[in-house]
């Protein structure tokens, strides 16, 4: 199956611009798309509250899906990774046109994923390396950083993904690949779906 999606984020914006980009893609690979998935909705929602979450539950081994730029699928770096590791992990290719990617079991594919894995860990990096020079200066400046002696935090470093996790958990994709897309050891993922009764 070959699918086209399209989505806009308002209303007031056109979809005739991507279905005629796609039409055309198609064409040039003499594809032709079967099924349109159109919706008008910000990328930054849940992928379970749009319409491309139940697209990538059904999309299959050999299915090819076209979007004409990757920001059509999500709106941050890791939302687009987990999307795209779940296309590859059913073996389905992936076009998306203005930046010429083709995402499928080739090498090519492989080299793409490799640089998202990249510029994930480079982006983790970044902010680790923020988060400690703002220890640092708050150290010298005479704060008391930790939680007092006894004392023990509810707040976990994965709350706040659990609607995230459990996507991907009913994808059937590994604790260690969950730990790779999160940015997190696997066994941080191990343990906090232990403790989560919504996850468990």
């Amino acid at each position: 199956m070959i699918y086209g999606y399209i989505r806009v984020s308002t209303d007031k914006q056109t979809t005739e611009n991507q279905r005629f980009e796609i039409n055309n893609f198609a064409i040039e690979k003499q594809l032709e798309v079967e099924e349109w998935i159109e919706e008008t909705i910000s990328g930054t929602k849940k992928l379970n509250d749009r319409k491309f979450g139940a697209l990538l539950q059904k999309i299959k081994k050999d299915d090819t899906l076209i979007v004409t730029e990757l920001s059509r699928m999500g709106r941050n770096l890791m939302q687009i990774m987990s999307i795209l590791h779940t296309c590859m992990e059913k073996e389905a290719k992936v076009f998306c046109i203005k930046e010429r990617y083709e995402l499928g079991n080739n090498i090519n594919s492989k080299v793409l994923a490799f640089a998202f894995g990249l510029s994930a860990e480079i982006e983790r990096n970044l902010i680790s390396q923020r988060t400690k020079e703002a220890l640092a200066r708050k150290k010298a400046e005479g704060v008391i950083l930790g939680r007092p002696k006894g004392s023990k935090s509810k707040v976990y470093k994965l709350t706040g993904k659990e609607d995230d996790i459990k996507t991907l958990l009913n994808k059937k994709i590994s604790k260690s690949a969950i730990a790779r897309i999160l940015g997190v050891h696997r066994l941080t993922v191990a343990d906090f779906i232990k403790s989560n009764k919504m996850l468990s």
